[in-house]
C-alpha cells in the first residue's frame, strides 16, 4: 500500500513540533488533500487539534500501548481514504522507554519508512543549527532525516544564517523558518493544551498558524518528500461495515469529557454497540441505555457545572445501584467519586465511588503502566495483562474499604502501586486503555451491557 507519510518530530519537547503539524495539516488540506493524521505516543489533546486542522479524526500510534503489527494495521487503515499521512512525534527524536529508544519516534519513523522533518528551536542559534542536526542524522543511519524547519526566527538575516550553515555542513535544507509569534500558541493548562472541544474561541489560531506556515514553510517540497517514501509493508484489513448495535451505550461527551481514542470508539461500536452521547453539564437524566462509559478530560475546571446538575449525578447514582455497567478512567473516575476538591472549592460528584478526590498542584501520576489483573472486575479476567499509560494531578483521598482489579508493575494508579475500583458492575481507574492493545475491552464491556439488558426491564423514555 502505498500512502505519502511525514513524520514531524524536534530535538526536545517544546519545539514548536505541534505548531508545525498543526499549520501544515491546514494547509495540506486547504490544497484539497485528505490529510490522515496521528500522533505517536498516548496523547488526547494535540489529536483533537491536528483533527480540528485536517477536518478528520486523529490517531494514536505507540509502540508501548500496541505491537508493529496493529501499528502499521492501524495506519493502513486509517489511510484508505487518505492522500496524506502526517505523524507527530512525542518528546525528542530519539526519546523513548530506556538507553535503547523504544518506543521513540524514530523507532516508530523507522517502522514507517517515514522521512523525518526536524522542528529546531533556534532561539539564539545560528550555526550551531548543523551541529546539532548532523548529530540527530547520523545518532540512527535508519532514520531518514529530510529536512529542518527552524521555529522561534527572529528575521530574514536569521533565517539566512541558519540555512547558510545547514547547506555549508549537513546537506540537509531548511524547509522553513516560522517567526517569533506569540498569537501562533494555543494556551496551556497542567496537562498540556487547552483540548480543542472545550473552547470554540481557540479556533481561529489554527488559521493563523495556517497562514504562517504558508507564508514562510516550502509546503510543496514536503509533500514532494511524502510522496517519495516507500509502500507500506502492510495493506489494510479493516471491517467494511460495522454489525447491528445490540446494546446502547452512554459515552460523556462534553467539554468536561474530551478524552477518548478514536479506536475505543470503534471498537465498542464493531462489538455490538450503539454510542448515545451523554452531556454531563446540561442532560439530566441518564437515556435509556445498557452501560455507560466515561473518558478523561477536565472535570475540575466545570465542577460549579457538574455540581448543579444534580439530577443527572442522582440518576447516575441510582443506575450503578440497580447493577448498570459502567467503565470509567480518570476523569470518569473523579466524577463517580463523592467530592472533586481544588484550589479551596469542593462540589460533589455522582458518590458512586467510597472516596472522594483531591486535585493537586503537581502531578500525582505520569507516564505508561504495566498492569496485571489480579481481582474479580466486569471486564477483564483475572491474570490479564494490561498496558496503558496515566497522566493526572488528581488523587484519591478518604477511601473506604475497596476492591481493586489492578496491580501495577509500572504507574502509580490510585494507591500503593493498585488501581481500578471495582463497585458492582464499576470499573474506574487512572489507567487509559487504548483498544488497539487491549484485546478483548470492547467486547467485555458489550457483553456485560447485554447481560445487564437481559436482568432488567427497558427504563420509561424520559
Amino acid at each position: 500500500m502505498h500512502i505519502p507519510r511525514l513524520v514531524i518530530s524536534a530535538p526536545h519537547g517544546r519545539s514548536g513540533k505541534t505548531t508545525v503539524a498543526i499549520g501544515l495539516a491546514a494547509a495540506f488540506a486547504r490544497r484539497g488533500l485528505r490529510v490522515q493524521p496521528f500522533k505517536k505516543g498516548p496523547d488526547y489533546i494535540d489529536p483533537s487539534w491536528l483533527g480540528e486542522a485536517a477536518g478528520r479524526p486523529c490517531r494514536n500510534l505507540d509502540l508501548f500501548l500496541m505491537d508493529a503489527d496493529r501499528a502499521l494495521e492501524t495506519v493502513a487503515c486509517a489511510c484508505q481514504s487518505a492522500d496524506l499521512a502526517l505523524v507527530e512525534g512525542a518528546h525528542g527524536l530519539y526519546d523513548g522507554l530506556d538507553g535503547d529508544g523504544a518506543n521513540s519516534t524514530a523507532r516508530l519513523a523507522r517502522l514507517l519508512q517515514a522521512p523525518v522533518v526536524l522542528v529546531v528551536d533556534a532561539t539564539r542559534m545560528t550555526q550551531s543549527v548543523a551541529a546539532l542536526v548532523l548529530g540527530f542524522r547520523d545518532f540512527d543511519p535508519g532514520v531518514q532525516l529530510a529536512g529542518v524547519i527552524a521555529n522561534q526566527v527572529s528575521s530574514p538575516r536569521h533565517r539566512a544564517k541558519l540555512a547558510d550553515a545547514l547547506a555549508r555542513h549537513t546537506g540537509i535544507p531548511l524547509l522553513g523558518a516560522l517567526p517569533r509569534d506569540p498569537s501562533l500558541s494555543i494556551p496551556d493548562r497542567h496537562l498540556g493544551l487547552v483540548p480543542r472541544d472545550e473552547d470554540d474561541g481557540l479556533l481561529p489560531v489554527v488559521e493563523r498558524v495556517r497562514a504562517a506556515v504558508e507564508a514562510s514553510v516550502d509546503v510543496e517540497a514536503l509533500l514532494g518528500l511524502a510522496r517519495g517514501a516507500p509502500a507500506l509493508p502492510v495493506g489494510p484489513h479493516c471491517p467494511e461495515r460495522m454489525p447491528p448495535a445490540q446494546v446502547r451505550l452512554a459515552i460523556a461527551r462534553d467539554r468536561a469529557f474530551t478524552f477518548y481514542y478514536m479506536e475505543n470508539i470503534e471498537a465498542l461500536r464493531a462489538a455490538g454497540a450503539e454510542l448515545v452521547c451523554l452531556d454531563t453539564l446540561g442532560d439530566g437524566a441518564l437515556p435509556d441505555v445498557d452501560g455507560l462509559y466515561l473518558g478523561g478530560g477536565f472535570p475540575e475546571m466545570f465542577l460549579d457545572e457538574l455540581e448543579a446538575n444534580e439530577a443527572l449525578r442522582a440518576d447516575i447514582r441510582a443506575a450503578v445501584g440497580e447493577g448498570l455497567p459502567v467503565y470509567a478512567e480518570c476523569a470518569g473516575l473523579m466524577y463517580l467519586a463523592r467530592r472533586i476538591a481544588w484550589r479551596g472549592r469542593s462540589a460533589a460528584m455522582v458518590g458512586a465511588l467510597p472516596c472522594d478526590v483531591e486535585v493537586t498542584e503537581r502531578p500525582q501520576g505520569h507516564g505508561y503502566v504495566r498492569a496485571r489483573v489480579t481481582g474479580a472486575n466486569p471486564c477483564f479476567p483475572v491474570g490479564t495483562e494490561l498496558r496503558g499509560h496515566e497522566f493526572h494531578y488528581s488523587r484519591v483521598v478518604n477511601l473506604g474499604p475497596a476492591r481493586f482489579a489492578y496491580r501495577l508493575e509500572r504507574g502509580q494508579g490510585v494507591a500503593d502501586g493498585r488501581d481500578g475500583l471495582v463497585v458492582g458492575n464499576v470499573l474506574a481507574a487512572y489507567t487509559h486503555l487504548h483498544a488497539a492493545g487491549t484485546a478483548g475491552w470492547a467486547e467485555s464491556l458489550v457483553a456485560q451491557a447485554r447481560a445487564h439488558q437481559a436482568r432488567r426491564p427497558a427504563r420509561e423514555a424520559r
